[in-house]
């Protein structure tokens, strides 16, 4: 069924797919932060829909604007900023193309007028942890194509490394990982959590390395390792080392919430749903285990 979903119906199932699985750190249906409720997300999917239906017409900094537009009309916090550029341009590709290669194309004709948009987008989610830079900095105007203003911030935001380097993380790493959980009979949820943990082990969450220091991050990036080596899911040592992971990011007010990798996680998602790697309907069995 997959198929006869439009890419922003395709954008809804991910987004609702990835707050939905229980990944440590992230606010999912059984876990909520103080200021961001589940049903944040679930209204922040909806939401994203018809304006990624347009992206392939609007081009990708208007479709980003009005994505975030449509966001904070039903919610009050950023929950999808990120999310949102990351699908603006793998919506925008073609359907009949594929989306690796193609998307670097649609990245390599943006324009000044897309980074504009982009910068209004961003200052109207404000996102947390943004710090100010001496050129191309949000609160101005950017004098440079979206591209190029993402490769400046490329060495410290995981979502502007995609546009410089061809969504290589979501790839080459993430949506594999995804891929052979589920080839391994996972349920859904694990394969997403799965996706999730490899990717935290790999790169560290430039969230958090905004808001707590990059050695935080790198101390996040080896404890998901030790949840990985360990044996999750399938080894009670495992999912031990998991639980208190997953403690550990949420302590001191959720600051270390791994937020820049669920959105990776999310294109992951929406490439998975675009080229049948996740088959749809899905069943309940299909979803969830015990372990997650």
């Amino acid at each position: 069924m997959t198929d006869r979903l439009t890419p922003g119906g395709l954008a809804q199932v991910a987004c609702l797919l990835e707050a939905t699985a229980r990944k440590p750190g992230n606010v999912h249906r059984y876990k909520d932060f103080p200021d961001t409720h589940y049903l944040d997300f679930a209204l922040s999917a909806v939401a994203v829909g018809p304006a990624l239906d347009r992206a392939a017409a609007d081009g990708v900094g208007a479709t980003v604007l009005a994505a975030v537009r449509a966001t904070r009309a039903v919610v009050a916090t950023n929950t999808n900023l990120g999310i949102i550029l990351l699908l603006a341009p793998l919506a925008a590709v073609p359907t009949d193309r594929p989306l690796r290669g193609a998307v670097e194309e649609v990245l390599r004709a943006t324009t000044v007028a897309d980074a504009r948009c982009v910068y209004e987008a961003v200052r109207l989610a404000r996102p947390g942890g943004l710090g100010k830079v001496s050129d191309q900095d949000v609160s101005g105007e950017p004098t440079l194509p979206l591209l190029d203003v993402m490769a400046l911030a490329a060495d410290r935001d995981g979502v502007a490394r995609q546009y410089a380097n061809g969504f290589a993380d979501v790839f080459g790493l993430a949506a594999p990982r995804l891929a052979s959980s589920l080839a391994e009979g996972r349920p859904l949820e694990t394969a997403v959590v799965a996706t999730h943990l490899a990717l935290l082990a790999a790169l560290p969450d430039t969230l958090i390395a905004r808001k707590c220091g990059q050695g935080v991050a790198l101390e996040a990036t080896r404890r998901a390792a030790d949840v990985l080596a360990a044996g999750w899911p399938d080894r009670a040592d495992g999912l031990r080392l998991c639980g208190e992971f997953d403690l550990w990011l949420r302590a001191d007010g959720n600051a270390r919430n791994p937020g820049t990798t669920a959105d990776l996680v999310t294109a992951a998602l929406f490439a998975g749903l675009r080229d049948g790697t996740i088959e749809l309907p899905l069943s309940f069995a299909g979803w969830t285990s015990s372990g997650a």
